[in-house]
Order: C-alpha cells, then sequence, then structure tokens
C-alpha cells in the first residue's frame, strides 16, 4: 500500500499524527480511539505497509514509531501543489526611479547659489 491509501483513513492519520510526537505502544494507542486494541494494531499494519510506521520490540511489547522518510512522496507531492515565489520586477520600479534622479542630480552643475549653514546640516 503507498502512503496516500494509508492516509486516506482518518483514524490512520490520527496514529500518524499521535507518532509524530513520540513513539506509542497500541495499548497507549487504543486508549486514545474510540476503537478497540485490534482494530488499531490492523491500522498499524497498513502504516508499516506504506512505510509511515515502525514496530520496535522493548521486552515484550512493541513501540511504534513514525517513519518520516515514508512520508516523502506525500511531501513531494504536495511541494509540486505550491509555486515557487515569483520575483515581482515592478517593486524595482520605483529604484529605477530614483537611481535615474540622483545620477541626474549629480551630473547638473549646482545654480551656484551657496548653501547656508542650515541647509548644510540637513
Amino acid at each position: 500500500m503507498d502512503a496516500f491509501a494509508a492516509l486516506a483513513d482518518p483514524v490512520r492519520r490520527d496514529l500518524v499524527s499521535r507518532l509524530a510526537r513520540g513513539s506509542a505502544r497500541v495499548v497507549d494507542l487504543a486508549g486514545e480511539h474510540a476503537i478497540s486494541r485490534p482494530a488499531i494494531s490492523r491500522h498499524l499494519r497498513v502504516l508499516g505497509e506504506a512505510g509511515l510506521v515502525t514496530a520496535d520490540d522493548v521486552g515484550r511489547e512493541r513501540h511504534y514509531r513514525l517513519a518520516r522518510s515514508g512520508l516523502s512522496p506525500v511531501a513531494d507531492y504536495l511541494a509540486t501543489l505550491v509555486p515557487a515565489p515569483r520575483f515581482d520586477e515592478s517593486a524595482l520600479d520605483g529604484l529605477d526611479l530614483e537611481v535615474r534622479r540622483t545620477v541626474r542630480d549629480h551630473a547638473t552643475p549646482h545654480s551656484g547659489r551657496t548653501r547656508t549653514t542650515t541647509e548644510e546640516s540637513a
């Protein structure tokens, strides 16, 4: 099963969200849902087949954790839906005008009048 099919079920999406916060046992996950432990185990098996969840045996218990690499196909797909930011060239129009004005001001000789002390300090 692929990641998209596995995530189509709301319970499995909730389990993935929960496991993103940290590993958990089936009994812990079942306590957070209104479904049985065997049903949680079946959902975890589907998530495992899709590469979204892994299980670690710790003594007699199984601890499930999110396999983040399994989310790569979903992340790649979502990245294709969000367009790359475009630079708006019209934002530079004001800068272009200011550069031309500055060049023009420096190129024209001053009118010959002298500056006052107030004008110099401003």
